[in-house]
């Protein structure tokens, strides 16, 4: 089984930095794309950021200039740099994992549970 565990969300003020991290564990062979949502209340999950085994990034265009993400493959880890945060940036962000697990030959999408990020004065 494969787990994602998310850590470092919380309360910042608007124009604040936060980090926040999730960690893969469990029977992992490799790891294609990882990637950020978020989902607002009311809202649809959206997507934030994206990056291939290879290093490539996207980003939705709300967070372009904003927002870095990163990965560590040896920690099966992937980052959210967020810097000059906005009210509107508030939500729970999930992360989300495409995961080749040992012995097998397939690829299977996994999410986080996901952390609160709370962007107020």
């Amino acid at each position: 089984q494969v787990q994602l565990v998310e850590s470092g969300g919380g309360l910042v003020h608007p124009g604040g930095s936060l980090r926040i991290s999730c960690a893969a564990s469990g029977s992992i062979f490799s790891i294609a794309a990882m990637a950020w949502y978020r989902q607002a209340p009311g809202k649809q999950r959206e997507l934030v950021a994206a990056v291939t085994s290879g290093g490539s990034t996207n980003y939705a265009d709300s967070v372009k200039g904003r927002f870095t993400i990163s990965r560590d493959n040896a920690k099966n880890t992937v980052y959210l740099q967020m810097n000059s945060l906005k009210p509107e940036d508030t939500a729970v962000y999930y992360c989300n994992m495409n995961v080749l697990r040992q012995g097998r030959s397939f690829y299977v999408n996994y999410w986080g549970q996901g952390t609160q990020v709370t962007v107020s004065s």
